[in-house]
């Protein structure tokens, strides 16, 4: 069954998810800024209330820039690709100014240098970016909610004793090797955080990489958290504490009884488990951190996902995906 721009809509642009922005202004032609759906559309409306996440309101608050745009001008973020190297001619989006731009590289540095030249068309600019604050440049199609260029299929690595197909399934209760896994993340790159204080196990907040420091710690900003005077939170924060965002796997019709999910509460995700599923697309769900259960519309749910050794997982009893990305592993 064809999947509706308006069930896309919906999946995508619901409260609290995770956008980028693009602009009608003429100085901003061509670049995307990270945000959040305050306010989704309702009915057939195509408006939206949406918050950037390193825009601010003029004045000496600093707030967070929010404004209430047309869906044509939001797109979900583009999957994280690692890349060490791109080529000359290629299209590239490029972090400059607490935004991505549009560009294509002009020349690439010679043997031991992480430097590339990008010509801006719209701005007719030429500037010189290291490869972390490059990203392959990728279009998205509305109509079907896929990206053009399609994304690359992900080479299976070859392991021992396996044929091609077998698969070692994945376990949570397997030995994790913490240096294996350690993740650089780049300026601009929108990830999310953990805390381990009592109360706050299971839940992930979004936000936003402004810059590596010492001793594998990394500035972020919060995109939903604030200090007590409003302005907008920042932390140093461990690497260790941090993941990558979960890339959208698709839409989900229905979630089941013992369904892993995660649950949009208190400007958060909080994982937990369906344990009854109600009527009008309504489900209790149970946390074990705390012991308690609660009730949340399925617009408030997203399907649950496990970062391990550089790759996601989702649990295979996920049975109801409209559309699945194939980079995905289940366990």
């Amino acid at each position: 069954m064809p999947i509706s721009c308006r069930d896309i809509a919906s999946h995508y642009f619901k409260k609290g998810a995770q956008i980028e922005i693009s602009s009608d202004d003429d100085d901003l032609n061509g670049s995307w800024f990270a945000g959040t759906v305050i306010r989704p559309p309702k009915g057939r409306s195509n408006k939206v209330l949406v918050e950037y996440a390193t825009l601010v309101e003029e004045g000496p608050d600093r707030r967070p820039l929010r404004e209430v745009l047309d869906l044509v001008q939001l797109r979900p973020p583009p999957p994280l690709e690692n890349r060490a190297a791109f080529k000359s001619d290629e299209f590239v989006d490029a972090y400059h100014d607490d935004g991505w731009w549009e560009g294509f590289i002009t020349q690439v540095a010679g043997p031991g240098r992480d430097t590339y030249k990008v010509f801006f068309p719209r701005s007719k600019e030429q500037m010189e970016f290291k490869a972390a604050q490059l990203r392959p440049h990728r279009d998205w199609v509305e109509e079907n909610g896929t990206w053009d260029p399609p994304l690359e299929e992900e080479e299976e690595e070859e392991k021992p004793n396996t044929t091609a197909d077998e698969k070692i399934p994945f376990s949570p209760e397997m030995e994790v090797n913490e240096d294996a896994i350690e993740h650089q993340f780049s300026p601009g790159e929108e990830v999310e955080v953990s805390f381990d204080d009592e109360g706050f196990e299971g839940s992930w907040y979004a936000a936003t990489v402004l810059k590596k420091i010492d001793g594998g710690k990394y500035l972020i900003e919060f995109q939903n958290l604030t200090n007590e005077d409003g302005t907008v939170l920042r932390e140093e924060i461990d690497g260790l504490q941090m993941r990558p965002q979960p890339p959208d796997i698709g839409l989900v019709d229905r979630f089941d009884v013992h369904e892993e999910v995660d649950v949009w509460f208190n400007d958060g995700w909080w994982a937990g488990t369906i344990s009854k599923v109600l009527k009008i697309e309504r489900y209790t769900v149970y946390f074990k951190n705390t012991d308690n259960e609660l009730k949340f519309e399925h617009s408030e749910l997203r399907v649950h996902q496990d970062w391990k050794n550089g790759k996601w997982y989702i649990a295979s009893k996920v049975q109801h995906l409209i559309s699945y990305d194939s980079r995905l592993s289940l366990f």
